[in-house]
């Protein structure tokens, strides 16, 4: 009973690490992908679906579910990413005056994709953005989604204004875990500089794209020589 109970499990996870690893999956794919028949791969698919592991969309694929997601930003809020990031978000305060944020992806894969801010610091000038912490704001059409999506331009970090919020302009830049011999890098996070718009020159801008992506690039990579 123990051993079946554990194969059972075993292979619960292997589906699991097939659809994260794809990022999404059809029922054919994942059961060829972990040797299962398809009525096996059906069956654990709905029970990892009904505990939140993965989720369904619009066109019928397997996707990592909410559950998984609470559960991985958990892991790196609580362990890893906000610790990590305290000294480069406050470097960049000192450097721009601006508040500068921590954000992670949120429902990706779906139609409400969304970014979370995990961790700020603020400002120094007494007109400046406040925290925002815990709050959640769409990945399209904002700069920490594009970051987050790799949509950045050759210096490593993109910029959009007045579109979270008016008379705003975000720079941001991803968070990778570095490339290995069996994967490529894995964007996991964005540091961002959010300031009112008549402070941002282009001058500004570019100068703060700058130092956010050399924070950015340096905080996992680190981390991982460190290790």
């Amino acid at each position: 009973m123990a051993e079946s109970a554990t194969r059972t499990v075993s292979r619960a996870l292997d589906l699991l690490a097939a659809v994260c690893d794809a990022g999404g999956t059809n029922l054919a794919e994942a059961a060829r992908t972990t040797d299962l028949s398809s009525s096996t791969a059906l069956r654990l698919l709905r029970t990892l679906e009904s505990s939140g592991f993965v989720r369904r969309d619009h066109a019928g694929s397997f996707r990592p579910g909410l559950r998984l997601v609470q559960l991985g930003a958990q892991a790196l809020s609580s362990e890893s990413l906000v610790s990590l990031a305290e000294a480069p978000l406050r470097r960049l305060v000192e450097a721009t005056g601006e508040s500068c944020y921590l954000s992670v992806p949120h429902l990706q894969g779906t139609e409400q994709e969304q970014c979370i801010y995990l961790a700020m610091e603020e400002g120094t000038h007494s007109i400046r953005h406040a925290s925002w912490v815990g709050r959640s704001f769409p990945l399209a059409g904002s700069a920490a989604g594009a970051a987050l999506s790799g949509a950045v331009g050759e210096e490593g970090y993109a910029v959009v204004g007045q579109a979270v919020e008016s008379d705003v302009t975000a720079v941001a830049a991803p968070i990778a875990i570095p490339a290995t011999a069996d994967s490529d890098p894995q964007i996991v996070a964005a540091l961002s500089v959010v300031a009112p718009s008549y402070r941002m020159t282009s001058d500004v801008v570019d100068r703060t794209g700058r130092l956010v992506a050399a924070e950015a690039e340096d905080i996992l990579q680190a981390h991982t020589i460190a290790a």
